[in-house]
């Protein structure tokens, strides 16, 4: 929704006079560089998360160093996005409410039946593409599908990047299930950009707008025919007078300042609510970092030659149980060795002094799964159990 096209100098990549339109200013032109800069972050450093077991997905890893490393820069390009969507809220409403531009990016019903008349034309049935205006159906359906993928990918990745504070709010499951939703909207939205997106501005015709910011008389015959025809007529550009136009900023940037001020605290709470969002996991000790001259005697467990069977993956199921057998005998309400208590359902989930000892869906950043698979654990589970434990943590811990 930017502003009209207006006429300019001729070129000077070419040497005949040419007639230009300004299609996007220099603001818009760097808010988009800057948008696809953290979208192509997201998608290199999401995408090799997904199909972690690729080749080249491990190479990209060791090249930044590590999965903690990849993992920050996600977050450090998520961030970005979500500071230039407050951005272009910002500049979106300036140029509707304080300039007058109108609102061409909103979906009309010419749009359906220019789709319907362009699929005619790709097939021979028309002779001539559909009469389109400032932007065309298919430049709509991308902006709208940006729209409604960043909006799915910034709850499903609030859910991800704050497990403990999403499960005290929804199930469990919720987690595992918005990892599936954000790597396929990831998915979708790649393959859109790389399919749909490249081959319209670059191999279909190599649109120059966003570098220079120009198109020339041709293309907005070809492409935009009514709104060249409406800059002809001087009906582009709604009538606005330089008193109107400062009545209304003097109105509109206080209030999008607080709006600004609101939206900035939001980005804050995504990326600081809960500790683990933005601390690691300790990797699990491999040497004895202390070893008494005295061992510190620990209570005996109960033996259990025969675990109760897990009947069912859930807390009530059964894990809770093989929680008492094995693990309540230190860590309980009385004792929490180590600051951790796992006679509770809830109690694993808030952890103790190193962290969650549960993260839904989580189980290779789970503490319990970690100290357990390195062994010689005084309540060590037995292969069975820790494959019970870990399937149960993948498929969100559930209570019952």
């Amino acid at each position: 929704m930017s502003n009209i096209a207006e006429p300019v100098q001729g070129s000077p990549d070419i040497e005949e006079p040419k007639k230009w339109y300004v299609r996007f200013t220099i603001s818009e032109r760097v808010e988009h560089w800057i948008f696809i800069s953290s979208f192509i972050i997201l998608g290199i450093t999401g995408l090799v998360q997904r199909y972690s077991e690729y080749q080249i997905s491990k190479l990209v890893v060791s090249a930044v160093g590590g999965i903690e490393n990849l993992r920050l820069i996600h977050h450090a390009a998520a961030i970005a996005t979500m500071l230039i969507v407050i951005y272009h809220i910002g500049a979106l409403g300036y140029r509707v409410y304080v300039n007058r531009a109108r609102m061409t990016m909103l979906p009309v019903i010419s749009d359906v039946t220019n789709a319907y008349h362009a699929a005619l034309y790709y097939i021979g049935r028309r002779k001539d593409p559909p009469q389109q205006g400032r932007y065309t159906f298919e430049e709509k359906l991308e902006y709208w599908a940006v729209v409604w993928g960043t909006a799915i990918m910034a709850v499903t990745g609030f859910m991800m990047w704050n497990p403990v504070a999403t499960a005290k709010i929804l199930p469990g499951q919720y987690i595992p299930a918005a990892k599936v939703a954000h790597g396929l909207e990831a998915v979708l939205a790649v393959l859109s950009i790389l399919i749909w997106h490249m081959y319209q501005v670059f191999i279909r015709h190599f649109n120059k707008a966003m570098y220079s910011g120009k198109v020339s008389e041709e293309e907005m015959l070809h492409d935009h025919p009514i709104e060249l025809a409406d800059i002809k007529a001087g009906a582009a550009k709604p009538p606005v007078t330089p008193e109107g136009a400062a009545k209304r900023r003097r109105k509109y940037l206080p209030i999008y300042s607080l709006v600004t001020i609101v939206m900035l605290v939001g980005v804050y709470f995504f990326i600081a609510y809960e500790e683990t969002a933005i601390s690691t996991v300790p990797p699990a000790e491999r040497a004895k970092v202390f070893v008494p001259f005295t061992p510190t005697p620990l209570p005996t467990p109960a033996p259990s030659p025969t675990p109760p069977p897990v009947t069912a993956l859930t807390w009530e199921g059964g894990i809770g149980a093989l929680m008492e057998s094995k693990c309540v005998a230190c860590h309980n309400s009385s004792s929490k060795l180590g600051g951790l208590d796992l006679s509770d359902y809830h109690m694993p989930i808030l952890g103790g002094n190193s962290g969650p000892a549960v993260i839904p869906g989580k189980p290779d950043n789970s503490t319990i799964i970690i100290i357990q698979s390195a062994g010689e654990h005084p309540g060590q589970l037995s292969d069975e159990e820790l494959s019970q434990m870990r399937e149960w943590i993948e498929n969100g811990a559930p209570e019952k």
